[in-house]
């Protein structure tokens, strides 16, 4: 299991060799998870790795064999599969973070996937964010192709477009 632990925007790695890090891999946390903390599992382990992710106080020191390393300057340290994940992970931690509390009812939000939350008070569901990533337009003369999704309700139409989720590649 692959264990992604951020102090801020900084991402504990495990020293393999000079100037070598790899992502700490082991059954349990390499550092121990503060109190109240909530341990996010993220999925799918698409390779078969399971991953888990969590925050740690500013005020930890890592112990030896491990670094502090700015999410950035990881990128060059680490390969493009385990950065790509890495990313996702602070993605997660952020709208985990930032979803505490309802928009609707400002009741508290539990986690029902790995993805989402439900208002423990009114029932509302939120998920982690999804971005536009591309959005066409098909004509021919003066027509315009548009497309009509079977859950739009009413006589609604769209121009063709795509989404990425937290995490997912354009690819």
């Amino acid at each position: 299991m692959l264990w992604f632990v951020f102090n801020g925007s900084s991402l504990l790695l495990r020293r393999t060799g000079a100037g070598k890090y790899g992502v700490p891999d082991s059954c349990q946390p390499p550092v121990d998870v503060p109190d109240g903390r909530t341990i996010l599992n993220v999925s799918p382990p698409s390779d078969g790795i399971r991953v888990k992710t969590f925050r740690i106080n500013k005020e930890t020191t890592p112990s030896d064999g491990y670094e502090l390393i700015e999410l950035r300057r990881a990128y060059g340290l680490l390969n493009g599969e385990l950065y790509t994940k890495a990313v996702k992970c602070a993605e997660l931690l952020h709208w985990d973070e930032h979803s505490r509390f309802c928009g609707v009812c400002g009741g508290e939000m539990s986690f029902q996937t790995d993805i989402s939350k439900r208002c423990r008070v009114c029932g509302s569901e939120i998920w982690a964010q999804v971005s536009p990533a591309v959005i066409v337009l098909i004509s021919r003369g003066d027509e315009i192709l548009m497309v009509k999704a079977h859950n739009f309700t009413g006589n609604y139409f769209g121009l063709v477009a795509g989404f990425v989720e937290t995490g997912e590649s354009l690819e």
